[in-house]
């Protein structure tokens, strides 16, 4: 989170308690996924917590490459294949399912190469104006090139879904994702990852509105 240590270990917190709060609504082990992404959210806020720490204070410097390669690892390779595979597995449209297939198969492909970079590359965070700026030192082509493909599996399985209100989860993370970059540019992935996680509470609001079956009803029903 882009402001203390406390505000990230506070947000952390609270997430992973509305992230309980979700999965204990589950009906349907297909919801699974989709219902974790809140806690998950959480952990990373707290790892965030510890990095802020190990910058800090002296004290806590060994935590800081863990710390750092933990919070990138949920950014960079856990989100692009996390929210998609979320989307796959709860749709049930066949066309939907098979575009939302397609994404996956880019996901994994994006995660697989992120992954080599974060293990290939050193990474490291520093805090300027009371915000984390993460650097992984890869060539900066790679970066340009995997930009729009991260946004596309992001972003664009919100809107393929056709499970009732995802469409809120979309609109919530594309709005936070411009206002990040629009504001907070260097520091996008941290303060994209904090608004995306207060965002994930949508998560909570779409799967109040389970049918007794405990599937998400579909968009073309429910608009």
């Amino acid at each position: 989170m882009c402001f203390s240590a406390n505000a990230s270990f506070g947000a952390g917190t609270v997430l992973s308690v509305i992230g309980v709060a979700t999965v204990t609504r589950v009906k349907n082990p297909r919801q699974l996924f989709f219902a974790a992404i809140p806690f998950l959210f959480g952990i990373q806020q707290i790892i965030e917590g510890f990095t802020w720490l190990s910058i800090m204070h002296s004290e806590y410097a060994g935590w800081q490459s863990v710390s750092v390669k933990g919070f990138l690892f949920f950014a960079h390779i856990l989100w692009p294949v996390w929210i998609p595979l979320s989307m796959w597995v709860l749709e049930e449209m066949p066309f939907r399912r098979k575009v939302l297939q397609w994404i996956l198969c880019i996901a994994f492909i994006l995660s697989a190469s992120e992954l080599y970079c974060l293990l290939a590359y050193p990474a490291d965070a520093d805090i300027t104006g009371h915000h984390i700026e993460y650097t992984i030192h890869y060539p900066k082509i790679y970066a340009v090139a995997t930009e729009a493909l991260y946004v596309i599996v992001t972003l664009i399985p919100c809107f393929v879904s056709g499970k009732k209100k995802m469409w809120l989860l979309g609109i919530s993370l594309t709005v936070t994702l411009i206002l990040s970059a629009v504001f907070y540019k260097v520091y996008l992935v941290s303060v994209w990852c904090f608004f995306a996680a207060i965002s994930s509470i949508v998560v909570y609001y779409i799967l109040l509105h389970n049918d007794s079956s405990g599937n998400l009803n579909s968009n073309e029903q429910n608009r």
